[in-house]
């Protein structure tokens, strides 16, 4: 089987300078060489796509992990879900504080706690029962998010970035994952959870059909269930490019909403579409040339 992984930095505006933009797709192509090393070497798709993720999260312009917006109390809450396409397994978290690496903590979760998605207080129990690395929040706000906090409510400018980051990947053994990560919303509501770590919605791996990362407005992409969507279409004989692409007019059809998916399907063959101004990603292919855009 060739291998195959394909990351994204976030559907949304992206209108900022162009350094930024430069960061986010050199981040995205870091992510993707170092999973498809991984996966070349004999590595499951699973600890690629956790790979690919770590590294996003460490990318201050992102929306994940280091860099994720402060919400409107100045607390940082992060969500993420991982999922191995072999048996459905997932693990989830959501409303997790002060953890640099929520995606490795998601996955913890799914082998360690006896349980499939844990929130807010239990998420952090668990962080701590484990001995899970734990980081002042200070570590996860950049510079821009630091000045938000010190203002009203009202003057936070709208979120220009993406709001998510993720990766998908098939290992050499036909084994599909999903993995997804986000900061949330700038300035959301406290315990506010959207479409991130919702399996089916924010991600979904089935080895029978694909694996599927989701990006955009939460609100609306959780409605249309985008990732499982996907998924589904792919199962009806669409290759991953055509199911994303159906999955978006779906979403635009059916609630107006703003999102970008990327996929891999059983066959190895890696889609991606967004109906934003951008969407930062980048694939590999086999040992072919790692290719990026927006």
């Amino acid at each position: 089987m060739t291998v195959a992984i394909i990351v994204h930095g976030g559907a949304g505006g992206w209108n900022v300078s162009e350094e930024r933009l430069g960061q986010a797709l050199q981040a995205c192509a870091d992510a993707t060489k170092a999973g498809r090393e991984l996966l070349m070497n004999g590595g499951s798709a699973l600890d690629a796509v956790e790979l690919a993720v770590t590294i996003l999260e460490d990318c201050p312009v992102l929306d994940a992990g280091r860099g994720s917006y402060p919400n409107a109390e100045g607390d940082v809450e992060m969500d993420a879900l991982i999922m191995d396409g072999r048996d459905l397994s997932m693990g989830a978290i959501a409303a997790i504080q002060r953890v640099r690496h929520p995606i490795s903590l998601a996955r913890r979760v799914m082998h360690e706690s006896g349980h499939n998605f844990l929130v807010g207080k239990g998420a952090d129990a668990f962080a701590d029962r484990i001995a899970f690395p734990r980081c002042p929040v200070e570590e996860l706000l950049v510079d821009d998010d630091r000045k938000l906090i010190q203002h009203d409510q009202d003057e936070v400018p709208t979120a220009a970035l993406g709001d998510t980051v993720g990766a998908v990947a098939i290992d050499l053994f036909g084994n599909l994952a999903a993995a997804t990560s986000t900061g949330g919303t700038r300035n959301k509501r406290a315990g506010r959870v959207g479409d991130s770590p919702l399996v089916g919605s924010g991600a979904y791996a089935d080895n029978w059909t694909a694996a599927v990362s989701a990006t955009g407005y939460g609100e609306a992409l959780m409605r249309v269930v985008i990732s499982k969507r996907v998924c589904d279409f792919v199962g009806t004989g669409l290759s991953a490019r055509s199911a994303c692409e159906s999955a978006i007019r779906v979403l635009e059809e059916r609630t107006g909403g703003t999102g970008g998916l990327i996929a891999v399907d059983a066959r190895g063959r890696v889609g991606w579409a967004f109906n934003t101004q951008a969407m930062p990603y980048s694939y590999a292919v086999g040992d072919e040339s790692v290719v990026i855009g927006h």
